[in-house]
């Protein structure tokens, strides 16, 4: 960086544009911004060299230079409005938030920042940056600290009643009790989100993240269909936007699917218009999670959990279903292997269900404990005996039965007896 500056005008702007290389294009733009003239149409092409160098460093993955640039801004914001100084504020950790591998680095940029608006007293930005950093904590699975720190900033949003800032902590919030897997308290932070945005115009972005939340939490409570036509609408808010999280949506419809039994419809949703837009390993893998469900197939599943690991085992929301899915798959499957034999071996199981040994030993004997057949594991012989089912015998339910109603009958013909003695 050379230490003469440039004149802020058009010309420098212009031959920072015209640069053989983005190194050199940033050298000028930051001899631009080292001008100290405070003159109106030199702030102006101030402001427009910030926002040029800020996509230069992000392009070169530069994050470390686009903390520093913040820092060196400092003085010149005390020259523009506080209403220009958030957007280029919030603007520069957005550029940092889209370099990969930097989450460590925008939590401490933001946390830098917060510092920064409580000395100058910027109350409406540390708001947002605050609640920017406890959406980094939380996907940084520190927890209780982004709690905390939103805790305290709802009570001052809704003393503020700014609605829309309190439609995204409250739904940050409701993410974060998902995360702990507070149930409750998610829905509840869910429903004050929806409160604050029937008040407002929340933008199409913000609505998608919405359907999407409540489609998750609906799919937790196992209501599929509920869950499918929120991620339906939160599918066309973002397909309409052209936002990646439109795969995800899609994907989660998908799952939705498979979980109520209508594996049938995936390939049809997948060829859909809409669907092929976004072919590509999030929907591959869901198509072979659905085929293995159609042919109640174990091996082609657990063939689909290892070829799409990425896209399923890693997804948490996908996991956590699916596992439920392969755990009834199983079940079913065992039941219907069983069912012919009073005494069978394990690895003569395990060879008809193509499964290893000890994975099906140990899952027949949970089903033993969860009373799903009655049974017990010879382990010396390796084999299961499976027991009658016991039958009970019907007498003593009718007898039971047969005294109850003479108890109606008595007490019956006590009240009437005791209407004639009156």
């Amino acid at each position: 960086m050379s230490s003469s500056y440039l004149p802020a005008t058009t010309d420098s702007i212009a031959q920072a544009l015209e640069a053989k290389t983005p190194s050199e294009a940033i050298s000028i733009l930051y001899r631009v911004l080292q001008n100290p003239s405070s003159a109106p149409d030199a702030v102006r092409i101030k402001e427009q060299a910030i926002t040029n160098l800020s996509d230069l460093l992000r392009q070169e993955n530069r994050a470390e230079e686009l903390k520093s640039l913040l820092a060196q801004l400092r003085p010149f914001f005390a020259l523009i409005p506080k209403a220009k100084t958030a957007k280029i504020v919030r603007g520069i950790i957005d550029d940092v938030a889209k370099i990969p591998g930097t989450s460590d680095l925008q939590i401490s940029l933001c946390k830098e920042v917060v510092q920064w608006t409580r000395a100058e007293k910027r109350t409406f930005l540390r708001q947002r940056v605050e609640a920017k950093l406890a959406g980094l904590l939380m996907e940084n699975k520190e927890y209780s600290e982004a709690l905390n720190l939103l805790s305290g900033l709802i009570k001052e949003v809704r003393r503020l009643d700014d609605k829309l800032l309190l439609v995204d902590i409250d739904l940050l919030e409701s993410k974060l009790h998902f995360s702990l897997r507070n149930l409750p308290k998610a829905k509840a932070s869910l429903t004050a989100a929806r409160t604050a945005a029937n008040a407002i115009y929340v933008p199409p972005a913000q609505q998608g993240n919405i359907d999407l939340q409540s489609g998750i939490l609906h799919a937790e409570e196992k209501d599929y269909k509920t869950a499918y036509s929120y991620f339906f609408e939160a599918f066309e808010a973002f397909n309409a936007l052209e936002d990646p999280r439109a795969v995800f949506s899609l994907k989660y419809m998908l799952l939705c699917k498979i979980m109520v039994s209508q594996a049938d419809d995936v390939a049809g949703i997948i060829s859909s218009k809409a669907g092929l837009q976004y072919v590509g390993p999030e929907l591959d893998a869901m198509k072979a999670v659905a085929d293995a469900h159609a042919k109640r197939s174990l091996k082609l599943f657990e063939i689909a959990l290892r070829d799409f690991k990425a896209q399923l085992e890693e997804d948490p929301i996908v996991h956590r279903h699916l596992s439920s899915l392969y755990d009834t798959l199983l079940e079913q499957n065992l039941c219907r292997l069983i069912e012919p034999f009073s005494r069978v071996e394990i690895a003569h199981i395990a060879e008809l269900i193509e499964l290893p040994v000890d994975n099906v030993e140990k899952k027949l004997s949970q089903m033993i404990l969860d009373k799903k057949f009655a049974g017990t594991l010879d382990q010396g012989a390796g084999c299961l005996v499976i027991f009658d089912d016991p039958k009970t015998d019907a007498i003593y339910p009718t007898t039971l039965e047969t005294i109850s109603n003479i108890g109606k009958v008595v007490d019956s013909l006590y009240v009437r007896s005791a209407k004639i003695m009156a």
